[in-house]
């Protein structure tokens, strides 16, 4: 699967901007995530991140680099930045190839724009040592194949979740529904 072959099942940043957050509810507030992938001769590896045990919200769970947009940023720009300020992923090597429907979250009142980026194999990574406990790289097929759709309990009732097993690691919440989504756009998954 090529970086082109991937921009081919995304949709532009501008029409993700148009369409209505997918999801429980719209959020008051806009987010940017972006999905980072780099290529090896496995295919393409995405980028994720675990946020620090010690945060107020979201304390602990695997993540795209992303957050609020800030005030006159569009939000290609926000994912970008957070990235950058998160793992130290430098804007100029990154290539935007397209975006994710918007979706709206549960708990925090979000709308999150998700945007797939091509970067370079092998950057080190610099982590925000205050947000991010460790930086994650899961190819694609790997993540396929631990796709389960799973009973989770979020605030005491038992939700069906699309969930991604990685070794210790648990993808779900709003990152898993966006995996989800993209691996279902790239024909990886059934629906």
């Amino acid at each position: 699967m090529t970086p082109e072959n991937i921009a081919g099942a995304l949709i532009s940043p501008a029409e993700s901007r148009e369409l209505v957050p997918e999801g429980p509810r719209p959020g008051k507030v806009d987010a940017a995530v972006l999905i980072p992938l780099y290529w090896t001769d496995r295919g393409p590896v995405a980028v994720f991140t675990e946020r620090d045990p010690d945060l107020r919200k979201h304390a602990g769970e695997i993540s795209f680099p992303g957050g609020r947009q800030d005030p006159g940023e569009d939000l290609v720009t926000t994912a970008v930045r957070e990235a950058e300020e998160e793992i130290g992923l430098s804007r100029e090597v990154v290539r935007v190839l397209g975006a994710l429907p918007p979706l709206g979250t549960f708990v925090s009142n979000f709308t999150i724009y998700p945007f797939v980026a091509e970067v370079p194999a092998g950057l080190d990574w610099v982590r925000a040592e205050r947000e991010v406990a460790q930086v994650l790289e899961f190819s694609l097929d790997d993540l396929r194949a631990a796709h389960r759709s799973e009973r989770l309990w979020s605030k005491g009732v038992p939700v069906r979740t699309p969930t991604f097993r990685m070794g210790e690691h648990l993808i779900w919440g709003a990152t898993a529904r966006i995996l989800h989504d993209f691996l279902l756009r790239l024909g990886s998954l059934r629906p």
